[in-house]
């Protein structure tokens, strides 16, 4: 069940390839997710130290009022890989013209999990490739349907 999407993703970039990571979170910031609190919107993913973490993710408090004054809602969170996971998004990171965005966070039974992506931005051209693509699609779609 998808608790958070970065809608815009598969518009502006090209996904190569994609990962499944546990996030590390604090139990309001869970509660908070459920509740379909949070945004991706211009999140990314970096590799720092041998870990990696979701920067610019915006998590609100769950209560306001219960909440420490010392939360940070865009606080950077770590994310649960495996070493070669981690390896392989530092060596793709290092590469001019790709980036690491978080897909959607979701919950994976009973734990909160995060669909990440090694993307490659997409120009103008491109996007409106896909826009005609689509429209193209749904008209044959469209067509067959009142056959």
């Amino acid at each position: 069940m998808a608790l958070v999407e970065y809608k815009k993703a598969f518009l502006k970039y090209a996904p190569l390839e994609r990962f499944t990571a546990g996030l590390e979170l604090m139990g309001t910031e869970v509660k908070a997710l459920r509740n379909k609190l949070g945004s991706l919107d211009g999140a990314r993913v970096v590799v720092r130290g041998g870990e990696a973490f979701i920067v610019g993710m915006t998590i609100p408090p769950y209560q306001a009022a219960n909440t420490p004054k010392s939360y940070d809602p865009e606080r950077p969170r770590r994310l649960l890989l495996t070493k070669k996971e981690i390896v392989a998004l530092a060596a793709a990171e290092s590469k001019k013209g790709l980036t690491i965005v978080p897909l959607e966070v979701y919950t994976g039974k009973r734990f909160v999990k995060a669909r990440i992506a090694i993307v490659r931005g997409k120009g103008k051209a491109d996007r409106r490739e896909d826009l005609k693509k689509r429209d193209a699609s749904r008209e044959t779609a469209r067509v067959l349907k009142n056959r």
